[in-house]
């Protein structure tokens, strides 16, 4: 039995900084002033946010006033789709959203449906990789918008946004990705520089404080100058009249310096994931019935997903529980039933492979040593 716990499962949250928590503080005591106010408490707040708005821009690339504050990532996401369906409403027309998406954007893509709008969903392919041509395939005169994401959040598997973002930028189309499980993680920017330097990039990305050592309860939407939105929140002038409601000053405060953090560091941070992550592979490699899924599509270095053959998923990750490790599950809770992963399924996977797969999803703070005591226990439990 391990007699600490040994968290693994950082693509759902991530640990509060120390430094980030130092940051937030002073907005939760003295610093109490609403940013819309004209006196200097007010003032004080109103720098915490600005500053934290550059901070958040370099970390993908972009410029400060194309970041707008929200409450959380699943917030932003709602507001990509649903804000460019008001722009369009009157004409109302078509939208493309990848089939692995997160459910922060498969149900607003739902309520799209319901409010006249087209909505067709990108297969994956059996590795999990919706592909361009999958997408271009589905453009047509009247499509408003594109969303993929850029690293899946259950299998870890990047998606080809540069590739995408061109084939958007050529037809006319605005393009919105989630970036929640990339920004931080991997050199990532709006205009994809990073990865090829070819002509595009979003026009919308979604992106979590609390992914990075970031606070819950903070989220961001760029929006690149010139795309045309409305706004969800309405019934206030905040973040220039895009999104009415007083920001939460020590979240944003605490997501600018996560955000600081996580771009200072990210070089050494990914050789440290990748470091691990191979040395996790390897040990699950050597148990009898594991398989790593999408084990040959392009990868984050902090995600891993495996099926157990034969096992229960959520009978594994409790039973890891009580031995001190928290992982994630290949289901999800929906109305008190366990669900398979809607994932997993448009890979083709059956609901029983589903229903074994266990992720892994490590953080900069887990060592060598947190995942060899993983694949140990676990190898004592599917022997058992």
């Amino acid at each position: 039995m391990n007699s600490t716990r040994v968290y693994l499962d950082n693509a759902a949250t991530t640990p509060l900084l120390p430094a980030v928590r130092e940051v937030m503080e002073p907005y939760l005591n003295g610093s109490y002033g609403n940013a819309s106010s004209p006196y200097a408490v007010a003032r004080e707040a109103r720098m915490a946010l600005d500053g934290a708005r550059t901070q958040v821009a370099r970390l993908v690339g972009a410029n400060a006033d194309e970041i707008a504050w929200t409450g959380s990532g699943t917030e932003a996401d709602n507001w990509a789709l649903l804000g460019i369906a008001l722009a369009h409403f009157s004409e109302r027309g078509h939208f493309i959203v990848s089939g692995i998406e997160h459910h922060a954007l498969l149900e607003p893509a739902q309520t799209l449906r319901e409010l006249g709008f087209e909505v067709e969903f990108a297969p994956p392919t059996s590795q999990g990789v919706v592909e361009p041509e999958a997408i271009a395939g589905l453009i047509r005169p009247d499509t408003r918008l594109v969303s993929l994401m850029s690293c899946n959040n259950e299998i870890g598997v990047r998606q080809p946004v540069a590739q995408v973002a061109r084939l958007c930028r050529e037809r006319g189309v605005t393009f919105h990705v989630d970036a929640t499980q990339s920004a931080g993680k991997e050199a990532i920017d709006v205009d994809f520089a990073a990865s090829n330097g070819t002509e595009g990039g979003c026009d919308l990305m979604t992106l979590s404080a609390h992914k990075i050592g970031g606070p819950k309860g903070s989220g961001a939407l760029y929006i690149r100058r010139g795309t045309r939105m409305k706004p969800l929140l309405r019934g206030g002038a905040q973040e220039r009249g895009r999104r009415a409601g007083t920001e939460n000053v020590a979240a944003i405060a605490g997501f600018g310096e996560a955000a600081r953090l996580a771009l200072e560091n990210l070089e050494p941070n990914i050789a440290h994931l990748k470091a691990i992550q191979a040395r996790l592979e390897t040990g699950l490699k050597t148990l009898l019935g594991v398989e790593i899924v999408a084990e040959t599509a392009p990868r984050a270095p902090h995600i891993t997903s495996f099926i157990a053959r034969g096992k229960r998923a959520e009978s594994l990750a409790l039973n890891l529980d009580l031995r001190g490790f928290a992982v994630g599950t290949g289901s999800a809770c929906a109305s008190g039933a366990l669900e398979p992963s809607h994932v997993l399924a448009a890979m083709g996977y059956s609901r029983d492979e589903a229903r074994s797969v266990l992720r892994v999803s490590l953080g900069d703070h887990n060592t060598e040593s947190d995942v060899d005591d993983f694949v140990g226990e676990l190898g004592h439990l599917l022997q058992k």
